[in-house]
């Protein structure tokens, strides 16, 4: 695959566009900042939080923070859609720290507006397990959206809070679609229809969340599709359809689930609940570490699917839509600004 390119590289629409990941945990590292400014990307969010405590996360943040004024550069933080327009007008990557669980908070939901204040603009319920909010995708019985997670579910509507529910279990899932006063998304998920994986969202799901305003990003993560290991940028554009065809052009991303650089023992950690104990998701394969799509084994590949897509004959509002128009408009709707 050739794409017309940019003077800089870059195809021309890919390079004209917003261009948002709706999830990177990679392993982060000035080449990997460098990566994702070489793949266009204007925003990513990038994961503090997976089984973290409240210091831990802490620590994170700042971490996170140290890096970004160390990479000014090529990076800036992201409290609001303006600053996601202003990194594409600096030629920059911004960045919207996440979270992958409420593990951050304890039992204090008050933690929620002081990370808020911090920058941290997406926060998943669960982490494939059961916590004090509901249950996770991996857990042999859902119980559901508890009290206490119906109030963090309000505290994050309040502050301006993304509530995802990508690794949630499908009941919890759904209680939250419901209860939520804002929409609510899966920001990297594949639908069950493609793969029949506890990762993955079942068709009646993905449009509920999108009935009630929701939002969907795609995950171009091997293991979620159907040809795993041998899965293709084209295989991707493939199910990014299908989920457009079930839900709409207007309410469908990219969340990729980039986990550039990782090892294998960051692998193990995250296959297993609390990232010790019991194993949930099955041991990977030769090395242990998974590898992304051909033609998208990097951040610095994104332009590859753009390219895809015009290959694919999108036309360009839909292009720019899907790969970062969507997240912008859904983002702004819950920020509220």
């Amino acid at each position: 695959m050739r794409p017309i390119l940019a003077e800089n590289g870059m195809p021309n629409l890919h390079n004209d566009m917003i261009v948002i990941d709706g999830l990177v945990i990679s392993n982060w590292s000035r080449s990997v900042f460098e990566d994702m400014h070489k793949g266009g990307l204007t925003a990513a969010n990038c994961t503090v939080c997976v089984w973290d405590n409240f210091a831990e996360t802490m620590r994170n943040v700042s971490q996170f923070k140290g890096w970004i004024e160390e990479n000014s550069d090529i990076l800036t933080q992201v409290y609001t859609t303006a600053d996601i327009e202003r990194a594409k007008s600096e030629s920059k990557v911004g960045i919207i720290l996440g979270w992958q669980n409420t593990s951050g908070i304890e039992h204090q939901i008050s933690y929620l507006r002081l990370f808020k204040e911090l920058g941290v603009g997406v926060i998943q319920l669960t982490y494939n397990t059961h916590n004090w909010v509901g249950s996770g995708c991996w857990e042999t019985a859902d119980s559901g959206l508890s009290d206490f997670g119906r109030e963090v579910v309000d505290e994050m509507n309040r502050v301006g809070i993304v509530v995802d529910l990508s690794h949630v279990g499908n009941k919890t899932s759904e209680d939250a679609i419901l209860h939520s006063k804002k929409p609510v998304a899966f920001s990297h998920c594949c639908p069950t229809a493609l793969k029949d994986y506890p990762r993955n969202k079942p068709d009646e799901l993905l449009k509920l969340i999108v009935d009630k305003g929701g939002f969907v990003g795609f995950a171009s993560y091997p293991p979620f599709l159907p040809k795993g290991p041998d899965t293709t940028v084209e295989d991707c554009v493939e199910g990014i359809e299908y989920m457009v065809n079930l839900v709409g052009e207007d309410s469908v991303g990219i969340g990729n689930d980039f986990t550039q650089d990782q090892d294998a023992a960051f692998f193990d950690y995250l296959s297993h609940d609390k990232g010790y104990a019991r194993r949930l998701v099955p041991k990977r394969p030769g090395s242990g570490v998974t590898v992304m799509p051909e033609g998208l084994r990097t951040l610095g590949e994104f332009p590859n699917l753009t390219a895809m897509m015009e290959k694919r004959g999108w036309s360009e509002e839909r292009i720019r839509k899907v790969m970062g128009g969507n997240w912008l408009r859904f983002l702004k709707e819950v920020w509220g600004a």
